[in-house]
Order: C-alpha cells, then structure tokens, then sequence
C-alpha cells in the first residue's frame, strides 16, 4: 500500500506497481476441484476488462448501484474491483429491484429477473466458462468479457468519500474500506508483502470479504479463497496449508 492509495482499485494499482508476476487469488472449489491462481498482472487485466464492460456496455458510473448476487469466488473479487474502478457501489447480496444493474451466478437467476436495469449472469465454471445457452434476459459475463479493452480509464473520477460497498447492511466508502483493510490485516498478523491467507468464509460479511480479498491487497499480500471447503477433511486442510504457504487460515 502506498500513502496515496484511498480506494480499493487504488490498492490494486499499488500492487501492479510493485510487482505484478505474484499471486495475487488462488481459487479453489472443493466441490469440482477446481484451483485457479491468478497472479496481480492477470487478476488486474480481469479487473480492466470488467470495468471497461460495466463503464462502457453496461453504462454504470460514480453511484450507481451494482448488486452481486455471487459466493465468493475469483470473478466476485474482479467485479469488486471493477465496481471500485467505475466508482460504481458493489452491494453484495443486494436488492436487484433497486439496483442498477445486477450481476448474477446461476443459482439466484430468478431473483435476479427483479432487476430493470443491466443483467449479467455468470456460469461461475472452471476457467472462467460460458453457460451452454446464455439465460434469457441477460449478457454472459464469459461471452462479453474477452473482447474489452485492457486498459481502464474512468469517464469521471473516484472519490474515495463516496459510498463504494454494501455488504450485510452496512455501507462504507471506498477510503472506509481501504482504513479497515489496513486495520484487519494487522489483526490478522498478515506481515506484509508476501503474506498468505487462506479464507472460506462467505463474502456475505465484511469479515469475509476483508478475509478474502481487502486485507491482504492492502499489505501486498495474497489470499487462497476456498468455496465448499466443508469437502476437505482436515487432512486435506493441512496439507493445502502446507502446499500454499498460507499463514493465516480464516473459515
């Protein structure tokens, strides 16, 4: 984190900076097996692309209201940087009727349909896949993302005063989250660049998304976010642990 860094995209710019070939997430799902490791570099053109989509074709800016009907998950941590990036407010599990636009993984499609404005849907598959047949009503992420620019220049800028995340009712600007960050990585003794936390805890809460993803950005670290880790005994645990350097364990 440099001095400067007073929102989220901030932070990830920093780590850009810094040194873009480290891991930044790795992905499992111990549901399909999946593991994905995305270094800085990687997550931050994902980020790019995402804000160029949600900017440009989705027409979202500074205020606007994004609900993210999505577990946590690496693609839920791109579009909390890409809203970041727009200025536009990430309200996770939020209300798709008074949202602006909606992003949605495949098993909240229904609620999803309250939504008057934009609506993305994810398939959430391995590799970042398409949905065999795209749901009616909505863009997939999967078929839109890959054609953006990679480069992101916002239409206005982001002020780090304003409202930037929504999460289990409380509502925190993007200097707030940036502050409590800070704050969480040192409770969580992640001692700076290089420092590994594992997290299975939902992005539901701020703990879980500080655990998952804003406590280790703001001290140049990285996270090993676990999805269905009730699968993995504690063997299994140990061994990932172990295998990913990790530590600090949050479930």
């Amino acid at each position: 984190m440099n001095a400067t860094d007073r929102t989220p995209a901030d932070l990830l710019r920093s780590a850009l900076a810094a040194d873009p070939g480290r891991p930044l997430v790795t992905f499992y799902d111990d549901a399909t097996g999946e593991r994905v490791e995305l270094s800085v570099a990687t997550f931050a053109n994902w980020v790019a692309k995402t804000a160029n989509l949600l900017q440009g074709d989705l027409s979202a800016g500074p205020g606007d209201r994004v609900a993210l009907l999505l577990p946590a998950h690496w693609q839920t941590a791109v579009w909390l940087l890409a809203c970041s990036s727009v200025g536009a407010v990430a309200d996770m599990a939020g209300d798709p009727a008074s949202a602006d636009v909606v992003v949605s993984g495949p098993d909240s499609l229904e609620a999803a349909r309250a939504c008057r404005g934009e609506r993305v849907a994810l398939a959430l598959r391995p590799l970042g896949g398409r949905f065999p047949q795209t749901p009616e009503g909505f863009v997939d992420f999967a078929v839109e993302v890959p054609g953006q620019g990679d480069r992101f220049a916002p239409f206005a800028p982001v002020d780090p005063e304003e409202p930037s995340l929504i999460v289990a009712g409380a509502e925190f600007s993007g200097g707030e989250v940036v502050e409590r960050a800070v704050a969480d990585a040192g409770a969580l003794r992640l001692a700076g660049p290089g420092a590994r936390v594992l997290s299975a805890l939902p992005y539901d809460t701020w703990e879980g998304l500080s655990a998952g993803l804003y406590a280790a950005l703001a001290v140049g670290g990285s996270v090993v976010l676990c999805r269905n880790l009730d699968r993995l005994d504690e063997e299994g645990l140990a061994k990932r642990v172990e295998s990913e350097r990790v530590a600090v364990v949050r479930r």
